[in-house]
């Protein structure tokens, strides 16, 4: 094999490595903040275009509650949305019956059976990369300042991570 040859098997496999990494990371985490919280699902919303995204990974209590691959509502997730969550907005919504919500944002919640939210944006050094969500589907969920926290900090690891930092 050439040199040229060879050094693009290297760089295939050095990304490969990279994005199992990456993808044993996010899911070491989902998976731990749905115990630790104690909620239906765990999901990694990834924006692959501006503002364009889906649900790339999840961890569930059920697999009746899996959103896997939804684009969620991008009609609703606009440019004033983005800046709030690119400036470090944290939203936590402890019942969307009470919440007082645009229409269509309430809309797709119940869509997914959502009844409880919380919200974290993952920020890596270039852009605003995905958004980690709780979702409680069967009732209310009253967030802790304790639960709040271990989503910012698992948002704040897995920017940090070097699989995503620069991607």
């Amino acid at each position: 094999m050439s040199d040229y040859g060879d050094s693009r098997l290297q760089e295939l496999l050095g990304r490969l490595a990279k994005n199992l990494e990456r993808d044993e990371l996010v899911q070491a985490t989902t998976d731990y903040l749905k115990d630790f919280l104690n909620v239906d699902r765990i999901v990694l919303y990834y924006f692959y275009y501006e503002w364009k995204g889906r649900v790339t990974f999840e961890s569930l209590s059920s697999l009746q509650f899996s959103i896997f691959g939804s684009t969620g509502a991008d009609d609703c997730f606009n440019d004033e949305y983005a800046k709030l969550y690119q400036a470090g907005r944290v939203k936590a919504i402890p019942d969307i019956k009470l919440e007082p919500l645009h229409p269509c944002h309430r809309e797709f919640l119940e869509s997914i059976g959502v009844r409880a939210n919380l919200v974290v944006p993952i920020l890596n050094s270039k852009r605003l990369w995905g958004l980690l969500i709780a979702h409680h589907c069967g009732d209310a969920h009253f967030w802790l300042p304790s639960e709040i926290k271990a989503m910012k900090q698992a948002a704040v690891k897995l920017a940090k991570a070097a699989s995503i930092h620069d991607s």
